[in-house]
């Protein structure tokens, strides 16, 4: 006889397989919730994680963050409180057991108005980590989505009902294994929220040229200090991350937006191609236009 958890992982699965029978989903109607599908493995590529919380139903997909690979599956989920360059690879997959997986995004302001709002009780500062970590799915997780998902069937309930079940899905990893890590961040003034906000600030201005002095400044720390709270938390260094942020949006750029090399080069921020091309050429394994042409 199946348990009570295995159901409730069968469910998702079907769902979440039907909303993808074409292929990926979302954002829908639901901007938050979307779904990833995959029909065989995969050689690592860029990515980058925005705060969410990530769930495989079927398969297995591996994420390098730094010197750290995260490993999730139907068991564990990954939670990734601040924004993240990594480099991503589905290890389990096939046609016939495809990949399947959704992604539920947040805010983390939102977050830290949940904590003062619900009275959570104050956590001493603790040692920065890194912004993402997996943790064991728990039932009360797993029938949260599928209450979520199944909103998607009558859409005129999503309005009301969708930003209920995101919250208490968001205060189930709060007062989960990974609730420290999210509250970490979340919590106003701590040391990792100015971190986040400093990664906040490095997304939507990636193409600038900035100082350490001025970021620490931002953070209201030094700059020994705050070079390693950021490495703790991101794995890299500020200049690392602006790097793979540029590095990746160009990508974006000439794949979606058939933009040349020298173009989307210039307007992540590069001025020298010659730079770009080595830079890319050690991310993504392939000079530009060889690596555009095989995608």
């Amino acid at each position: 006889m199946k348990s009570r958890m295995e159901v409730a992982l069968v469910t998702l699965r079907e769902s979440i397989a039907r909303w993808t029978n074409g292929g990926e989903q979302g954002p829908g109607t639901i901007p938050a919730l979307s779904f990833f599908r995959e029909d065989g493995p995969t050689e690592p590529f860029s990515a980058v994680y925005e705060p969410c919380v990530c769930m495989v139903v079927q398969g297995a997909k591996r994420v390098m963050l730094g010197d750290e690979s995260y490993v999730y599956n139907p068991h564990q989920y990954l939670i990734a409180p601040v924004d993240l360059p990594t480099f991503v690879q589905v290890i389990e997959a096939s046609k016939e057991r495809p990949l399947l997986g959704l992604k539920l995004t947040f805010d983390m302001q939102q977050i830290s108005r949940m904590l003062i709002d619900s009275n959570f009780p104050h956590h001493r500062a603790q040692k920065s980590e890194y912004g993402m970590a997996t943790s064991e799915i728990t039932l009360p997780l797993l029938t949260a989505f599928q209450r979520l998902i199944d909103l998607l069937e009558d859409e005129h309930d999503i309005p009301m009902l969708a930003p209920i079940i995101q919250k208490e899905i968001i205060y189930l990893l709060l007062v989960g294994e990974q609730g420290a890590r999210l509250r970490q961040i979340a919590a106003a003034g701590s040391q990792s929220q100015q971190i986040a906000r400093v990664v906040e600030w490095l997304k939507k201005n990636f193409s600038q040229q900035f100082r350490i002095e001025d970021l620490a400044s931002q953070a209201r720390m030094s700059t020994s200090s705050f070079h390693n709270h950021f490495r703790s938390i991101t794995a890299q260094s500020p200049l690392q991350f602006q790097k793979h942020l540029r590095l990746h949006e160009a990508r974006r750029l000439m794949l979606a937006e058939s933009l040349d090399a020298a173009t989307a080069a210039f307007q992540v921020g590069y001025e020298s191609p010659s730079q770009f091309n080595r830079e890319y050429n050690r991310m993504f394994g392939a000079p530009p236009l060889r690596d555009i042409s095989k995608s």
